[in-house]
């Protein structure tokens, strides 16, 4: 039985350099194995601590990977502190069949790169088929993430719109955007880059006093919107301007949240990706669509499972007594 761990801090697991689409097809053949039987994912579970303070667990288990993972995650904001990271997280990972544990992982990046192949993997099914717009709302780390997966995902994108409270973080990422030889165009108009925008994301974070300010009836017919904040920053009475709601996993959200974190009584979800994923071969006709999600253990477990594997054959990592 061994007695070492493989530790993997935030900068070996940049340094992996997993590509856009390695982490999209780690995470799409972990929703196929879960529709499949092979691997379990639990509901995420919260412990709020205080306004837009809390601490999370999300547990995993595949029988194909051969691991089990538990991702611990805090999100707490300090004032003071603007270039601090508020959302912090590790990952244990353990043997499947001995449960001797075998890794302890950042999941700072992890997240990053999970929650935008999530976000990619739905609009591989869900999305126009040739978008030329993409608008982000919210530009912090999340968006930067974003970029990398959609660029990847659609070549033909030619112009990104960003807005942001911060008129620093918006310029961080049109730097990122032209670099990718596309168009940044920074709006402070909600409206704008609703209307302009085949594809939406947002990733407004929670707030004390947040209030929802997208309207989906702006949108272009067809287009896609990945909700990252689970819907909060969307104003509830014009979810009925979508076609479809779709979630990553039924058994874990039923509904859009509104900007106080409740789930809105008046929209379901009538699908998810775990269900999509199963049936690869099957694109949905471009509809306008909403996309909300907080997150499915079973994407941890897929990146945890492709950081080991890429830091093992590259030597990457340190090694830990227990």
């Amino acid at each position: 039985m061994s007695s070492e761990l493989l530790y993997l801090s935030n900068a070996d697991v940049r340094d992996l350099q997993i590509s856009p689409r390695e982490a999209r097809e780690a995470v799409l053949a972990a929703f196929r194995d879960n529709a499949a039987g092979a691997s379990v994912g639990l509901p995420k579970s919260t412990i709020t601590i205080g306004p837009s303070s809390w601490f999370s667990s999300m547990s995993s288990a595949s029988e194909i990977n051969g691991l089990a993972t538990s991702k611990w995650v805090a999100a707490i904001p300090v004032d003071g502190h603007p270039d601090r990271s508020t959302v912090n997280g590790l990952i244990c990972v353990s043997d499947y069949k001995t449960g001797v544990p075998v890794a302890v992982l950042d999941g700072n990046s992890i997240t990053l790169m999970r929650t935008a192949a999530i976000s990619a993997s739905a609009a591989l099914y869900l999305a126009p088929k040739t978008p030329a717009s993409i608008g982000l709302v919210g530009c912090g780390l999340q968006a930067l993430s974003h970029i990398e997966a959609f660029v990847d995902l659609f070549p033909s994108l030619r112009r990104v719109h960003l807005l942001s409270r911060s008129i620093r973080s918006a310029e961080r990422a049109a730097i990122e955007v032209s670099q990718k030889k596309l168009d940044p165009i920074i709006t402070h108009d909600p409206d704008v880059l609703l209307r302009q925008s085949e594809i939406v994301v947002s990733m407004v974070p929670s707030s004390s006093g947040l209030k929802s300010f997208l309207d989906a009836r702006l949108l272009p017919n067809p287009c896609f919107v990945s909700a990252v904040d689970g819907g909060r920053s969307w104003r509830p009475e014009t979810l009925d301007a979508f076609n479809a709601f779709i979630t990553d996993s039924l058994e874990q959200s039923s509904a859009p949240v509104d900007a106080s974190d409740r789930y809105i009584e008046s929209v379901k979800f009538q699908d998810d990706l775990v269900h999509l994923a199963l049936h690869s071969s099957q694109r949905v006709v471009p509809i306008r669509v909403f996309f909300g999600f907080r997150g499915f253990a079973i994407a941890d477990l897929a990146l945890a499972e492709l950081s080991l594997r890429k830091a093992r054959a590259l030597g990457i990592g340190r090694i830990l007594p227990r």
